[in-house]
């Protein structure tokens, strides 16, 4: 990976760190499987399982963006992304190895550089299909707080529109 994209990397997430290492090694392994560069629109989607730091990378490399809709988070606590182009169906899911050496921050990010892509990723089947494209949802108004709310993440209580906050579970 050239200095100026991991320096990309490091300004956008805000310093140097092994877990972004890996986001950026990961990034060079999707751009490689699947010929495709930074996403403008939703042609790349990622699904990651961690929001930690990869992620990051995931963003400033691939453009894969919360907010474009083409990054979701699949909350499962592992180092794993599914990745899917659009224009062919190609999918698969990419799950990091984990090292067991003790090094200091600056060796393993030095390890996480230089080691062969394949020493550091496992590529598996994918476990969902292929996410929708983005929707956009209209905007209600919370009859408790008066704040805008996503229609479709209101709910119905006592009669009125409500947002998650103000919403009170019956779940006894």
């Amino acid at each position: 990976m050239d200095q100026a994209l991991w320096e990309k990397c490091v300004a956008f997430h805000g310093h140097a760190c092994p877990g972004l290492a890996l986001g950026v090694r990961l990034c060079e392994f999707v751009r490689q499987q699947l010929g495709t560069d930074y996403a403008p629109d939703e042609e790349l989607v990622c699904a990651a399982e961690t929001d930690a730091c990869p992620v990051d990378a995931v963003q400033a490399v691939l453009g894969c963006t919360v907010g474009k809709g083409n990054l979701l988070y699949r909350p499962t606590g592992k180092t794993a992304y599914s990745f899917y182009r659009r224009s062919t169906g190609e999918s698969f899911r990419v799950v990091a190895r984990r090292s067991q050496t003790p090094l200091s921050q600056e060796e393993r990010i030095r390890q996480i550089m230089t080691a062969p892509l394949e020493e550091l990723f496992t590529v598996t089947p994918v476990k969902a299909p292929m996410p929708e494209t983005a929707r956009i949802f209209k905007t209600l108004t919370c009859e408790v707080c008066g704040e805008g709310v996503a229609e479709h993440m209101a709910r119905l209580q006592d009669g009125k529109v409500v947002c998650p906050d103000c919403f009170r579970p019956y779940d006894r």
